[in-house]
């Protein structure tokens, strides 16, 4: 009721400040258009606002004042934001809109612009998203769009044109990260050669610093051979021989090895990037009995690991699991003993087991559903 009628006063002031009624302060922009606001509405939403209005070093009160740089569009968007706190955010003016709310300290109408953004962001235009919150110091749209591009960066890799427009240093910097996640090295192999294609003259100079962010050991041998070992980039420059002979080292020595019993020691450049999706297994039958085991499956490495924080509650079979964010619930199930209607919380993040509120009755062989990060 109280944020009703607060939005109910706003609305108020804003009609009055529209009509021109006990407004107090004339502002105005370069291009001659002026604004008839209520300094204390603008003070309470702006600090620039509020320090141009009652700083001791102006002399006499700032009731006419011009302020330089910003449109009349945008400078009355900020204003109907002060007095309303919502204004329409469009494809058209946040480009605008975005830097103004940050030039005059607008912290709620800076987050909705980078909100507005971050819902907006396809593999088109994530990268010029990125940079353009790096150009205004918005860290966490920064993160969101970095975080796209690597997620997905085998649809960026196939639409994007800023991709191609990059230069040397940010497209090392993509290609080599860890948290890239492509399914396949020859994804990557096949963004290097586009790359390189945009400008041939001036960039294959550079396949072998791009080559070494390729994690070539995890290419299929015929498939390195045919696109990578054989491609004219590759043929004319010398210096990529040495990384040409280690990769066909590694790749042989890992065919011979697989046909017997035994390992190879893993080099840099088949060196797994950090997996997106790991498959959890969480107790069931082990050995004709339920076991509290944990395993996940990379599937990028295509290998089982244990993992050593299994429930300290005991074993469990027959019980229904659900992921939501980070946390996977074990519900249910049988201990060969008796029924459960306890549920049990692991969060992957930090490895650690919890109770959460159980079931009305015992249960097994369950199935569970999650909605809306609910169970």
């Amino acid at each position: 009721m109280e944020r009703t009628m607060s939005l109910q006063a706003m609305n108020i002031l804003n009609e009055m400040r529209r009509d021109g009624l006990l407004c107090d302060a004339i502002i105005r922009t370069d291009d001659g258009i002026q604004f008839v606001v209520h300094r204390a509405i603008l003070s309470a939403c702006s600090p620039y606002f509020r320090a141009l209005f009652t700083s001791t070093l102006n002399i006499g009160e700032r009731t006419n004042v011009m302020i330089p740089g910003i449109s009349a569009e945008m400078l009355g968007l900020i204003i109907q934001y002060a007095y309303t706190r919502a204004v329409p955010i469009t494809v058209y003016n946040v480009i605008d809109l975005l830097p103004a709310a940050d030039q005059f300290h607008v912290l709620g109408l800076l987050k909705d612009c980078c909100d507005y953004l971050i819902e907006q962001l396809c593999p088109e235009n994530c990268i010029g998203i990125r940079n353009f919150a790096k150009l205004h110091f918005c860290k966490e749209m920064e993160k969101e769009s970095q975080n796209f591009i690597m997620r997905n960066f085998s649809e960026v890799a196939e639409h994007s044109e800023e991709l191609m427009e990059l230069p040397l240093q940010e497209v090392v910097a993509v290609f080599g990260a860890d948290d890239l996640n492509v399914r396949n090295e020859d994804i990557v192999w096949e963004a290097v050669i586009r790359w390189i294609d945009e400008d041939p003259a001036a960039r294959k100079q550079h396949i072998v610093v791009l080559m070494e962010q390729i994690r070539l050991g995890l290419l299929d041998t015929q498939y390195f051979i045919e696109k990578v070992k054989n491609h004219l980039y590759v043929q004319e420059n010398d210096n990529c021989r040495p990384l040409v002979i280690e990769t066909l080292k590694f790749l042989y020595d890992l065919e011979m090895i697989t046909q017997k019993d035994g390992e190879v020691p893993t080099p840099e450049l088949a060196r797994p990037r950090v997996p997106h999706e790991i498959m959890f297994v969480i107790g069931g039958w082990s050995g004709g009995s339920p076991t509290n085991m944990i395993e996940t499956y990379d599937t990028r490495a295509d290998r089982w690991i244990k993992v050593p924080e299994v429930d300290p509650a005991g074993p469990r079979a027959y019980h229904g699991c659900a992921v939501i964010k980070f946390n996977i619930y074990v519900i249910g199930g049988f201990d060969g003993m008796d029924y459960f209607n306890s549920c049990r919380c692991f969060n992957a993040v930090s490895k650690e087991w919890r109770e959460v509120a159980p079931m009305n009755a015992r249960r097994y062989l369950l199935f569970i559903a999650t909605t809306m990060f609910a169970l």
